[in-house]
């Protein structure tokens, strides 16, 4: 079982989303950087730093990782689009680029030898510039694709999507504000009426009514969060931690799917 560092905080939610679905796969598959680097074209180092936040993966290394993970790679691929326009958009620059750079074991990971095969398999030695109609068709398209897969665990096609929140309008932090909490068994799942997510990605620093929720329910399992304040911190991450220990899962401190389910039983 992995122990994964802590993602930095300066890492956009979209790019969270990236690392958290890559990690879980990691982990479902039974792999190690070593075994991961060994089964692709990308090394154990440029692993760690994708697998890590250091830098956004290219194209590439998410394919690989669903092919070595045995998934199919279009749920990954649509998350690191998001990410990668949300990198763009505050003034980044896509890591890996369009291109491969090969210095040494290759900036964006992929190693040497390989480069000129992944060129040609991506088809980029003879790349057109797109007309203006077709990006704004694929931003669009991949828009479509993220709002209907971001719910979805990477490693499994028939995960059933989440329902419609149940959230009592916008969620507004004033400092020192606290929520009730009334836990209580609606269509064979524990809720607290905050948010009926079991999909959603809580990582350090997030806010919303699906942090009440999380809170709530884990209070009600016997973990304090501390103050129900709707916002992960340190208190919420030891919390979830304990109860993803005592509960078999990954102890890494983020509510994803799993620990919603379990959360909710």
């Amino acid at each position: 079982m992995s122990r994964w560092r802590e993602l930095p905080a300066s890492l956009d939610q979209r790019a969270v989303q990236l690392v958290v679905h890559m990690r879980r796969l990691k982990d479902h598959s039974g792999l190690s950087l070593a075994a991961l680097a060994a089964k692709t074209a990308y090394s154990k180092s440029s692993w760690e730093r994708y697998l890590n936040g250091k830098k956004l993966p290219p194209k590439g290394a998410v394919e690989a990782l669903a092919h070595a993970c045995g998934t199919d790679p279009t749920r990954l691929l649509a998350l690191r689009e998001v990410a990668a326009e949300a990198s763009t958009a505050v003034g980044g620059e896509e890591a890996g680029g369009e291109g491969v750079r090969t210095e040494g074991a290759g900036s964006d990971g992929l190693r040497a030898e390989d480069a000129g095969a992944e060129d040609v398999r991506q088809g980029r030695a003879s790349r057109t510039p797109r007309p203006r109609t077709v990006v704004l068709a694929t931003a669009a398209l991949i828009a479509a694709l993220a709002a209907g897969l971001l719910i979805a665990r990477p490693w499994q096609d028939d995960a059933p999507a989440a329902r419609p929140s149940a959230s009592p309008g916008a969620f507004v932090h004033e400092p020192g504000t606290v929520f009730d909490c009334r836990v209580h068994r609606a269509h064979g799942v524990l809720t607290a009426d905050r948010s009926d997510t079991t999909q959603a990605i809580l990582p350090n620093g997030t806010s919303g009514w699906g942090v009440v929720e999380a809170q709530c329910l884990l209070r009600h399992r016997g973990f304090d969060p501390g103050a129900v304040d709707g916002i992960v911190g340190e208190n919420t991450i030891r919390a979830v931690k304990r109860f993803q220990t005592k509960s078999g899962l990954p102890a890494d401190g983020i509510v994803g799917p799993d620990t919603w389910e379990a959360l909710r039983r």
